[in-house]
């Protein structure tokens, strides 16, 4: 993306600029907040918004983020992780939303620890963060920068709370986002399709196989169906 590209977009805007395909060497997958603590294989919740979520983590959205995940790393594809941590092992640090809302990882826990099936490589980049948008809490504005990116592929958790908030600061904040729709998860169908509704102006919306497709991968087979 460059300068002179920019300086081309008429006054009147050109939204067709949201939909450029990514340049690997400018962009970075970022995968949010799954952990332990927020996703657990061995243990179905009971409640049914529960049940959803779980479900759709473990038929869809880790299948698919294995294989992004893959194809960023054959691509050259920076891969980050943000994970809900905090500084301290009381959580004193957090902010009041999360102190009110009970969202706690101390420092070092099991909880904060990034899924063991999409685990992070020896030398990526993991940010914990104590708010819902990375981009107000963290430095992770700054390592971007310091990385030459320039679009950011979203994927992970909650849709309508931690990954929009990345979608849409990381908009306002002059990067290309795009949000994978089938590797990230909320607490029903009906959430997920109203977040997409809400920020799809801050971002285009692609598959993993799009994706795949467009990073020259060829698409491996589809995930199993989400469970009822």
């Amino acid at each position: 993306m460059e300068r002179s590209e920019i300086d081309a977009i008429p006054p009147e805007g050109d939204v067709s600029f949201r939909q450029r395909a990514v340049e690997p060497e400018r962009a970075v997958l970022l995968v949010i907040d799954l952990q332990k603590g927020e996703y657990d294989a061995e243990n179905r919740p009971e409640n049914p918004k529960g049940q959803y979520l779980h479900d759709r983590v473990r038929d869809v959205v880790i299948p698919n983020g294995q294989r992004l995940i893959a194809a960023c790393r054959e691509a050259g594809i920076e891969v980050m992780y943000t994970v809900i941590e905090c500084l301290t092992k009381d959580g004193r640090d957090r902010g009041l939303d999360y102190k009110i809302s009970g969202i706690f990882a101390a420092k070092g826990s099991r909880e904060a620890e990034v899924l063991d099936e999409l685990r992070p490589g020896d030398d990526d980049i993991v940010i914990p963060k104590t708010s819902s948008s990375l981009f107000n809490s963290t430095n992770c504005e700054y390592v971007l920068r310091n990385l030459g990116v320039e679009y950011v592929m979203v994927m992970g958790m909650l849709t309508d709370q931690c990954v929009e908030t990345a979608v849409r600061d990381g908009c306002d904040r002059g990067f290309l986002m795009t949000l994978v729709d089938d590797a990230c998860a909320t607490y029903s169908e009906q959430r997920q399709r109203e977040a997409l509704v809400g920020f799809k102006g801050y971002c285009r919306v692609r598959t993993t196989d799009e994706l795949l497709e467009e990073l020259g991968q060829t698409p491996a087979a589809h995930p199993a169906a989400l469970s009822a």
